[in-house]
C-alpha cells in the first residue's frame, strides 16, 4: 500500500469548538474506518503552526487517499491535503535511476562545448 501524509487545517467555527475536539476527531475516524476500510493510521499529531493537523497513513490507491481528505472536509476542516510520501530509501534510488541518464547526457555536452571553444 502507498503512504500518505494528509495535512488539515480547521475551519474558523471549528477553532471555537476546541472542547468537542475529542468526539469530533473520534467521529471522524469511524468515519474513515467505515467509508475507506482499507485505511491504516501510522500516527496522528496536532501542530503548531499552518496547519493544524498532520495523519501518517496507508491507503490502498489515491481515490481512497482523495476521500480520506474529503471526510476531513465534511468534518471541519477548512483545507486537507493527502500527499503522496515516498521512503527515503526508495527516493534514492529513483535519484540514482535519473542520474545515470542526466550525467551522460551532461558529460556529453560538455565535451561538444569544450570542442567549440
Amino acid at each position: 500500500m502507498q503512504t500518505y501524509v494528509l495535512l488539515t487545517k480547521l475551519a474558523p467555527e471549528a477553532t471555537y469548538q476546541l472542547k468537542d475536539r475529542a468526539k469530533t476527531s473520534h467521529d471522524w475516524y469511524t468515519q474513515v474506518k467505515e467509508l475507506c476500510p482499507g485505511v491504516k493510521f501510522h500516527a496522528h499529531y496536532a501542530l503548531l503552526g499552518q496547519y493544524d493537523f498532520l495523519d501518517i497513513y496507508e491507503a490502498p490507491d489515491e481515490e481512497t487517499a482523495a476521500k480520506v481528505s474529503m471526510i476531513s472536509r465534511a468534518n471541519g476542516a477548512l483545507y486537507a491535503e493527502s500527499l503522496i510520501a515516498i521512503p527515503h530509501k526508495r527516493f534514492l534510488d529513483l535519484a540514482e535511476e535519473i542520474s545515470m541518464p542526466y550525467d551522460s547526457l551532461f558529460k556529453s555536452y560538455m565535451k561538444k562545448k569544450k570542442k567549440k571553444e
